[in-house]
């Protein structure tokens, strides 16, 4: 079950740390730097047999454009098609938000997030607004002729 969530939910304050942590073990060049929570994102949870297991957002940036942020799947739910599903589920929020231009931004050092994101048709473009400069940021982006293409 995919589920909205509230920015100072609990469950996901604990997903949101573990992604740090996560990040921070994989040499995501994070320094210490603490992920609150925005009020302005929507968040989604999954809830795997009562247990809060990924999570995801959508923010918006400008008119018709959200970034896809925060995306996280517990080690233990990998491999599952949970993450790709979480995906389609931001994907048609932002839409229904009147946002069909989709940016995302992961870490040169997540292989695995960089080809979950090309196969679900989000193609490489320049970094952009916070993330330039970062030498461990490769940004992607979906257009409404990707999402509808599904």
């Amino acid at each position: 079950m995919i589920e909205s969530r509230a920015s100072y939910d609990p469950e996901l304050a604990a997903l949101l740390i573990a992604q740090q942590e996560e990040l921070g073990e994989a040499g995501g060049g994070v320094d210490g730097i603490v992920y609150l929570p925005r009020d302005d994102a929507a968040y989604l949870v999954v809830v795997v047999h009562g247990r809060a297991v990924a999570c995801g957002a959508w923010q918006p940036l400008e008119p018709g454009v959200a970034e896809i942020k925060r995306m996280y799947v517990r080690p233990a739910f990998r491999g599952r098609g949970i993450a790709r599903q979480l995906i389609v589920a931001l994907e048609e929020e932002a839409l229904a938000g009147g946002r069909p231009v989709l940016r995302l931004e992961t870490g040169t050092y997540l292989p695995a997030a960089i080809s979950l994101y090309r196969s679900a048709g989000y193609v490489p473009i320049p970094v952009f607004g916070e993330y330039v400069g970062n030498p461990y940021s490769v940004c992607f982006e979906k257009s409404p002729a990707g999402i509808a293409s599904r």
